[in-house]
């Protein structure tokens, strides 16, 4: 018997939506023991750093969150759909949520944010430079900033930077500089 996995015996749907389903597993670990869990599964997300040309500022966005039930600076991100490249979606969600073009994009990495209880794996990508090209959706973004990247510690420090994607990216490259 292999000690380090946990066989699910059962697992039952507790309801679906477009992007989210919801389940309950029953699961037994390796002494015997069984217990219940509940397991979210989503599509994979997509976040972008968007940094300004001298790679000194980040774009950001202040939005509600209403799950949590503040406000807070994110990087622009969303869903990726099945079959859709995770560099176009990540490009299509800053100019969908700031107004600004990526020139440029790449992948920094791949992480799960909550993996003892949602399988939702979210992709950091990293854009240099942007250009204006239109304004951002009005049901996504209250505001869009360049934010000094030496004023992002103070941010997460005061709460104003929450979400695991945006602090992992903004860490990714605070460390890089």
């Amino acid at each position: 018997r292999d000690l380090h996995s946990f066989p699910t015996r059962r697992s039952s749907d507790l309801g679906q939506h477009k992007y989210e389903r919801l389940s309950v597993a029953s699961i037994e670990q390796p002494d015997g023991f069984r217990f219940e869990q509940y397991v979210l599964r989503m599509p994979r997300g997509a976040m972008t750093v968007v940094l300004d040309d001298a790679a000194e500022r980040v774009l950001l966005i202040w939005r509600h969150r209403f799950v949590t039930g503040r406000w807070v600076w994110e990087l622009p991100g969303g869903h990726v759909e099945d079959g859709e490249d995770g560099a176009a979606a990540a490009a299509g969600e800053v100019l969908e949520e700031t107004g600004y073009r990526p020139r440029t994009i790449e992948h920094v990495l791949t992480f799960q944010p909550m993996p003892g209880t949602a399988d939702s794996p979210y992709e950091i990508y990293l854009a240099r430079g942007a250009d204006l090209a239109g304004e951002p959706d009005v049901n996504e973004t209250e505001e869009v900033r360049w934010v000094p990247l030496d004023e992002v510690p103070g941010l997460i420090a005061a709460g104003q930077i929450t979400g695991a994607a945006t602090i992992i990216g903004l860490q990714h490259v605070m460390l890089a500089r």
